[in-house]
């Protein structure tokens, strides 16, 4: 009898203790998600701030009427985006999809795969990561296509609204994406929304797809998109227009992945 009390004791200490853990890791992810969901709005914020206090800028000479043997004048970095820039060099452009949590700044590491994959704004260790941009695509030319990646947060947060695109009524309320690169405004279109698999050998590898080495390959990329998409938005990208994959992590199959293909319209 006094072997069981004992055995109980032990087995309800390990109880406690698995609790006690238990309940500290998740009162440790919602405080991360906190700080961290904070330091983004903060980040907006100075966006925001900046746009209210811009002051008309004097439009330049534009490039082809440069006279001969001048080189033509660089662009400006945007004035709402030149504080936020100042604080970390590795941002490349920002996303907004008005209606949800997407209010981002977009990072890139040339040469250094997956830097942000778990990494915040200000380079610390970071579940949330970063949206940031695949190593290879040009942002500024910019590439036939552009995947940006980001998590699927339990929280709502970074590009967790795009499992509302499996929804065609939410695509219809909400059909465009603000993506801005440091010196332009861009408007984009969503014309497909699906989900594949990044198991290797399996799945559509759209992030793959850069620049097109012609127009059939860039017409058979745009064809699968929306082949496999959840319905029909009836916009078909033509060769010579610019795209953007947002890319995050899909939970109804292994190692799935939501894609949401925009086309850029201005």
């Amino acid at each position: 009898m006094k072997g069981r009390r004992i055995l109980y004791t032990l087995v309800l200490i390990i109880m406690v203790i698995i609790f006690c853990f238990s309940g500290y890791q998740v009162l440790s992810y919602a405080l991360d998600s906190f700080q961290q969901q904070g330091q983004y709005d903060d980040l907006a914020d100075l966006v925001a701030q900046a746009q209210k206090n811009e002051v008309p800028q004097v439009t330049e000479q534009p490039a082809e009427d440069v006279p001969d043997g001048d080189d033509p004048v660089e662009k400006p970095l945007l004035p709402e985006y030149r504080e936020v820039y100042e604080l970390n060099p590795d941002m490349v452009g920002w996303i907004r999809i008005d209606g949800t949590k997407v209010n981002y700044p977009v990072m890139q590491t040339p040469g250094n795969k997956d830097f942000y994959l778990r990494r915040n704004f200000e380079k610390k260790q970071n579940a949330h990561g970063c949206i940031y941009a695949r190593e290879e695509c040009d942002i500024n030319a910019p590439s036939d296509n552009i995947t940006l990646y980001g998590h699927n947060m339990a929280n709502g947060s970074m590009f967790a609204a795009l499992r509302y695109y499996t929804k065609q009524s939410f695509w219809a309320e909400h059909p465009t994406i603000q993506f801005d690169t440091l010196k332009e405004h861009h408007t984009y279109k969503i014309f497909a929304v699906f989900k594949t698999t990044a198991t290797a050998g399996q799945g559509f590898r759209y992030h793959d797809f850069i620049q097109a080495a012609d127009e059939a390959e860039f017409d058979k990329f745009v064809a699968d998109c929306k082949r496999m998409s959840f319905y029909d938005t009836g916009i078909t990208p033509k060769y010579g227009d610019k795209m953007i994959c947002l890319s995050t992590c899909e939970y109804t199959q292994t190692n799935g992945r939501l894609v949401v293909a925009a086309v850029r319209v201005d």
